[in-house]
């Protein structure tokens, strides 16, 4: 092997048709560098939005998103590209433990779920992963990630107090040119651009924003050019660990997908790596929890820059670490991103929650989930119902909302009717495909 441990395709300047550059290879290092740096544009729009919406620094979650994907580079011992940005699924626990006991707390429940998936994980790359085949089948999981998407749809809306607005409702006019931007550029653009709608999509509505005056760039001014992002140390209650409990099964489902894509996509036989995937995004939220830092996972969008390039090198995710760790080492940086306005990110926001909610039907249509099976039909009906409708349920200091509510529905109720259905002879046996497509498409 050369060049710090990866061997140079070809001639290291070109791809040829139907090649791939494996994980193992770069090209040269100059192209290298400039595919790592794509990386860090195409999570650049979807990482950012999660801290913006929750409130937590964008400068500290780009920090520890960079190590994450460090670690994470190193865990799979360097065999499984990858970029960890934030995930969405904590977006809603985040919020309810923010508004319950502040920052600091949802900080602790983001600590506690990566300990949680780091567990999994080992237990994954021991035992193996059929478990988790059985544990949430595609109807299942489905049902969850679909819920998630769902559940959130109060808050891509807004609220507004006597003096104030978030959400959609504080600027409608910016809001909608920022939701058509990212629907156009979609379908507008082939390629990478097309795979960047989010992105583009909040210039364009930050545009529109500092034309009509609601944009204050006064902190970006006072902003020092280099230092080191804020952190935010974590404290725990046992009353809202509850509500990130959830995210641990949509974490696994995203790694677990984007594992059999990039084996897909490489020809390689991946599935020895899923445990140590599993590991090492635990160990990046864990690592993000303890300093303030949104939860990390694996991200579409980079499978997307991968797909188009044709380039699996781990070397340019090394590149993209590098380089969102400079950027993170910059206040000004953070604080320009800390500008984008609520108009801005309730257009965007309005958009992405319905896609992942929809995401969850896609996971069912590929995996043929069959409805005509109450046993498949009614733990999903009854879950969605739960997480849009937001139930709730102390037991003690726990709290239980619709996410974490839906979910052990969705579990309960699909194991609980299969074995009463099997035991009886009542209904055929739903078929449990031994994969789920698509679900490392949730980013979240």
């Amino acid at each position: 092997m050369a060049g710090w441990g990866w061997s140079v395709h070809g001639d290291g300047r070109s791809v040829a048709p139907g090649e791939v550059v494996a994980p193992g290879e770069r090209l040269a290092w100059g192209r290298t560098v400039g595919i790592g740096m794509q990386h860090v544009v195409a999570m650049f729009g979807a990482t950012f939005l999660v801290p913006l919406i929750t409130g937590f620094p964008p400068q500290t979650t780009l920090f520890f998103s960079a190590l994450g994907t460090a670690l994470f580079l190193l865990v799979t011992r360097n065999r499984l590209p990858s970029y960890l940005g934030s995930s969405f699924a904590f977006i809603a626990p985040i919020g309810a433990a923010t508004a319950s006991g502040g920052q600091s707390v949802a900080v602790g429940g983001i600590l506690v779920t990566g300990l949680v998936l780091a567990v999994v994980g080992v237990v994954a790359h021991v035992a193996g992963t059929r478990w988790i085949d059985a544990l949430m089948p595609p109807v299942v999981t489905g049902t969850i990630v679909a819920l998630i998407g769902f559940n959130l749809a109060p808050a891509a809306w807004g609220s507004c107090t006597d003096d104030d607005c978030s959400g959609f409702r504080a600027a409608p006019v910016t809001a909608t040119v920022t939701l058509l931007a990212i629907v156009l550029v979609t379908v507008l653009f082939r390629g990478i651009l097309g795979r960047l709608s989010i992105l583009v999509g909040v210039l364009v509505g930050y545009a529109v924003a500092l034309l009509r005056g609601e944009v204050d760039l006064e902190a970006v001014g006072d902003a020092a050019w280099v230092g080191l992002p804020p952190f935010v140390a974590p404290t725990f209650d046992p009353a809202v660990l509850g509500l990130f409990l959830p995210v641990v099964l949509v974490l696994v489902a995203e790694n677990v997908g984007h594992v059999k894509s990039v084996a897909a996509m490489t020809g390689t036989d991946l599935d020895p790596y899923v445990g140590r995937a599993l590991v090492a995004d635990g160990l990046a939220t864990t690592l993000a929890g303890v300093g303030g830092g949104s939860g990390t996972t694996t991200y579409a969008e980079n499978i997307g820059v991968m797909a188009a390039s044709r380039v699996y090198s781990t070397a340019a995710y090394w590149v993209a670490a590098a380089t969102a760790l400079l950027l993170s080492l910059s206040p000004k940086f953070g604080a320009l991103v800390a500008t984008i306005p609520d108009g801005v990110l309730g257009g965007a926001a309005t958009v992405l929650y319905g896609m992942i909610g929809l995401l969850g039907a896609r996971i069912w249509v590929q995996n043929r989930v069959d409805f005509s099976s109450p046993v498949n039909l009614m733990p999903a009906a009854v879950a969605l119902i739960i997480g849009i409708a937001n139930y709730s349920w102390a037991a003690g200091e726990l709290r239980f909302e619709g996410i974490a509510l839906g979910t052990a529905a969705a579990i309960g109720l699909y194991h609980l009717m299969r074995a009463v259905a099997r035991w009886r002879g009542t209904h055929d046996e739903p078929a449990t495909p031994a994969s789920v497509p698509g679900g490392e498409e949730l980013r979240h």
